[in-house]
């Protein structure tokens, strides 16, 4: 009998385990998760915001090296997943965001974290006040993953390389370049390491980098969504977008942001004109009864051959959704009304920031950030070319004003629009970029078709980038829609039925 009771508790215990509740083991597709799949995991008791913020950590910690897209991890990102837990246990109730992890550009002001904008002169500031758009983010429930590495000043449309944390590279090809200025941003979400991301774009630093990883992009009309607390490069073009794997996290993400900040008086335009509910425009049938301009100015000017091929595919599958596709739109004197948009405030916007958030006697100046300095050439010399005259080069007697007073960026949008009108074309579209991505050791020279700097930002109107396809070396292309002011729900119908009907995005393979 004794030499049996081993064998016996064996049994007993094997019976034992098999009655016990199975121990639930997280196995998570990063790339399938979006804002709407977390809280139905979250609801269905499958996920908690702590199990997902462990996974996205390790998940940095395997990849990050590789492409170099973070700069920081909030160090009290578990510690808000755990609140964020509580709270739902309790309530039973999620927020718009609730627990949703997000990546924030490093020129966006933080609590906690260093607002660096990739310097050496903010290195180790620490902004006491979060950004306005910061607040409500985390307000909806979003929870602060990190701070993304970011074109030093947001100077370079082109590559990402900051004095603080080096070169980001492109998740799709690492020798590639994930362009500027919000190429962290791009990088880090393409990759999976966050859910949502947020860019700031004055020419192309949210479509830019959305286009060439594979993300869709939202510049929102200037005005719609605040600029406070966010490190400037010229603050008359300035705007903050989501940077995200789909046209519904972006609308998600902009819904929240949207609102009148008293801070930012240029928020005051869009009385009356934002929306409370942007998701219900999210239409898969969008695209049927639409009248698509195709702004061949654009998408002519020496193109790549490979994203010409892409361009004129996706004309066809608009049409194929129900489309009409109506050809070679043309802007009267667009080529004379396009030139002297640009305004240097750099010197005189960095001031008032350093004065407002940084306050030190030792940088508050545009001279003290010269006497701290750079680590790169490219820097170096586009920082000395700004520290001078901040009118128009070729009409200084015309004030640089919002693009709601300026006399030449108001009749730049009047004759698009105008045009836009006597076409009855919903949106114009062309390519993000004309070119493939550039390699990083030949970004400068390997420079070309970039689209997104030469209507949007001197208009002020929207202009949302979404993927398109790839080119050959596995390079994602973007397409991109421009609307009128205030146009947002139909950039939205349009482009979440363009997303929905050809399903470009593939995860990077890392």
């Amino acid at each position: 009998m004794k030499k049996s009771t081993p064998l016996l508790i064996f049994f007993i215990l094997l019976l034992f385990s098999a009655c016990l509740p199975e121990k639930k083991e997280t196995i998570l597709d990063l790339e399938s998760l979006s804002i709407s799949t977390i809280h139905e995991k979250y609801a269905s008791g499958e996920l908690t915001a702590v199990e997902l913020v462990e996974a996205y950590l390790a998940r940095i910690d395997s990849v990050n090296p590789k492409i170099n897209a973070l700069t920081i991890i909030n160090p009290k990102a578990l510690e808000i997943a755990k609140a964020m837990d509580d709270e739902y246990q309790k309530t039973g109730v999620l927020r718009p965001l609730h627990g949703i992890p997000m990546i924030v550009k490093d020129n966006i002001n933080t609590i906690g974290m260093p607002t660096t904008a990739g310097s050496l002169a903010l290195a180790d500031f620490y902004p006491e006040t979060d950004a306005f758009i910061i607040t409500k983010l985390e307000e909806a429930g979003a929870i602060i993953l990190a701070k993304s590495n970011m074109a030093e000043w947001a100077f370079s449309p082109m590559h990402s390389e900051s004095s603080t944390a080096g070169i980001t590279r492109n998740p799709y090809n690492l020798d590639y370049v994930p362009a500027g200025s919000s190429g962290g941003t791009g990088a880090a979400v393409a990759a999976n390491l966050g859910t949502i991301g947020l860019g700031t774009d004055t020419g192309n630093s949210i479509r830019g980098p959305s286009s060439h990883n594979s993300l869709v992009g939202f510049r929102s009309t200037l005005g719609l969504v605040s600029r406070e607390g966010i490190v400037p490069l010229y603050l008359r073009n300035d705007v903050v977008g989501p940077m995200v794997k789909s046209v519904e996290d972006a609308t998600r993400v902009l819904q929240v942001m949207a609102g009148i900040d008293p801070k930012d008086l240029l928020t005051a335009y869009s009385e009356g004109k934002a929306e409370s509910n942007y998701v219900q425009y999210l239409d898969k049938d969008g695209l049927k009864g639409a009248r698509i301009g195709v702004f061949r100015t654009l998408s002519e000017n020496n193109p790549d051959p490979e994203i010409s091929a892409l361009f004129n595919q996706a004309l066809k599958d608009m049409e194929r959704l129900g489309a009409t596709i109506v050809d070679s739109v043309s802007v009267p004197n667009f080529d004379e009304l396009r030139q002297d948009q640009w305004c240097p405030t750099f010197r005189t916007d960095l001031e008032d920031f350093l004065q407002t958030y940084v306050k030190r006697d030792t940088m508050s100046t545009f001279e003290d950030v010269l006497r701290v300095g750079t680590k790169s050439e490219y820097t170096r010399n586009r920082i000395a070319s700004l520290g001078g005259n901040t009118q128009r080069r070729g009409n200084p007697e015309i004030p640089c004003g919002n693009a709601y007073e300026d006399e030449r960026r108001v009749a730049f949008r009047e004759a698009i629009e105008k045009t836009m009108d006597s076409l009855q074309v919903d949106v114009l579209v062309y390519p993000s970029w004309n070119n493939r991505p550039a390699l990083i050791e030949r970004f400068e020279e390997e420079y070309r078709g970039d689209n997104s700097q030469i209507i949007a930002p001197a208009t002020g109107q929207p202009a949302f980038t979404v993927p398109m396809g790839f080119s050959s070396g596995n390079l994602p292309a973007g397409l991109q829609f421009l609307g009128r002011m205030y146009t947002e729900p139909t950039l939205i119908k349009l482009t979440y039925s363009y997303e929905q009907g050809t399903k470009h995005r593939v995860a990077p393979k890392l």
